[in-house]
């Protein structure tokens, strides 16, 4: 569902990836993003390259953050987000576990929810460098509802799981 014409609203969407060429994968969900009617990335940082979460032995993820301006509401935004990542051939997994692509939507404007399965701003970003890192790149005036501003959530810069890669 698209809002009125002249409503946009600010989103930012965490992209990773750790299978089949993970820096394509990104790149091509960055491409349909953008190619989501009422939508457009404004902005995308650097590419990071960071150890995954969790128990799993599997490759290090490659992340990057976007900045979207979009008509969309927030779900079929979400539901979307959804359908590009099955396009590139997500399948349910374990938790924490290898991906071929993983879109998070991060922040959408200023709205708030908690609910099962749809919490927004997403409830792991002061706890992920390969969140703030790039987010910070891209928006570091950004104030996140519930946590405050962005550049107020301390990164561990010296993290030696995470490097910037492009």
């Amino acid at each position: 569902m698209i809002l009125d014409r002249c409503s946009r609203t600010r989103a930012f969407v965490g992209l990773g990836s750790n299978l089949d060429e993970p820096v394509q994968q990104i790149e091509a969900a960055l491409d349909m993003l953008d190619d989501l009617p009422g939508t457009r990335v404004v902005a995308r940082s650097s590419l990071y390259r960071s150890a995954p979460l969790g128990p799993i032995d599997q490759p290090d993820f490659v992340n990057a953050v976007a900045k979207l301006e979009t008509r969309r509401t927030l779900r079929d935004l979400l539901r979307r987000m959804q359908a590009i990542e099955r396009r590139l051939g997500r399948q349910s997994g374990e938790r924490w576990g290898p991906h071929r692509i993983d879109l998070d939507l991060l922040v959408f404007g200023d709205e708030t929810i908690d609910e099962d399965g749809l919490k927004v701003p997403h409830p792991g970003i002061a706890e992920r460098n390969f969140v703030l890192l790039p987010l910070g790149e891209i928006a570091p005036d950004l104030f996140i509802p519930g946590l405050g501003h962005l550049a107020d959530i301390a990164v561990n810069e010296s993290e030696p799981r995470i490097s910037r890669i492009a």
